[in-house]
């Protein structure tokens, strides 16, 4: 029981603060903190829990967002929720946190989306195929990836740039060296075979370096593609090395 007029006031000032941060609008606290470049629309609910129609950033669309507070994690100093959102078909679901001097940790995450739908993103035109996406971990400091741990899967690749028929399936496994963020690549039922590797460091540069070796299947345009990157070795492997900063 509390007997002091200041203990009643410490109480009362408290109370008000919970309830302002639990019953704070989802969609003022949009209006005043959104990022550049986001836009969302159908805003329902809070800051604590709460849902949008639709949620969009770089070409990436999200319909039937919903979040959730994890409030343990803000003794933590991270503002965390759990996340789910529809692409134009399949979902993503994630748990999301914004720790002390913004970086960005996205963990649990699973999605199941179409190529389609990161096309924009990823600069290239009529890039479809779909993902499957799992990772334990991914961790995001002023928009480069400090550290990583999941796996990609693409199912049935079509790159116009690259050929007008499929290009079959293809494997990343990503985890973290010292300097960055690294993964491992390989076609599970590509048109071509593919051993590689990609490594994006600290500094912002990244290295994709593979070999491909041509299969019986591999399209006439994919191999005339090929011979562009120099005469195959001994084992009729030609290696394919791209290179830039992020």
């Amino acid at each position: 029981m509390i007997h002091s007029k200041r203990g009643l006031l410490l109480v009362a000032a408290v109370t008000v603060v919970l309830a302002l941060i639990v019953l704070f609008p989802a969609r003022i606290a949009y209006w005043w903190a959104a990022p550049a470049g986001l836009d969302a629309s159908g805003i329902q609910g809070t800051v604590w829990s709460g849902k949008a129609d639709a949620v969009a950033m770089e070409g990436i669309y999200l319909g039937d967002v919903s979040w959730r507070i994890r409030p343990l994690r803000l003794f933590t100093g991270t503002l965390a929720y759990h996340a789910k959102g529809a692409p134009i078909s399949g979902f993503v679901e994630a748990n999301v946190g914004i720790g002390i001097g913004g970086t960005l940790t996205v963990s649990d995450l699973t999605a199941s989306l179409p190529l389609s739908a990161l096309a924009q993103t990823l600069r290239v035109r009529g890039l479809r195929g779909d993902a499957s996406i799992q990772f334990d971990r991914i961790k995001i400091r002023d928009g480069l990836p400090i550290a990583a741990s999941g796996t990609v899967q693409v199912n049935d690749l079509l790159a116009p740039s690259l050929s007008r028929e499929s290009i079959g399936g293809y494997r990343a496994e990503f985890f973290t060296q010292n300097n960055g963020v690294a993964a491992s690549v390989e076609d599970t039922d590509g048109a071509v075979e593919l051993a590689g590797s990609l490594q994006v460091n600290d500094d912002r540069s990244y290295q994709f370096l593979a070999q491909l070796v041509a299969k019986p299947e591999t399209p006439a345009t994919l191999r005339k593609q090929m011979e562009y990157l120099g005469p195959a070795n001994e084992r009729g492997q030609r290696e394919l090395r791209v290179e830039g900063r992020l």
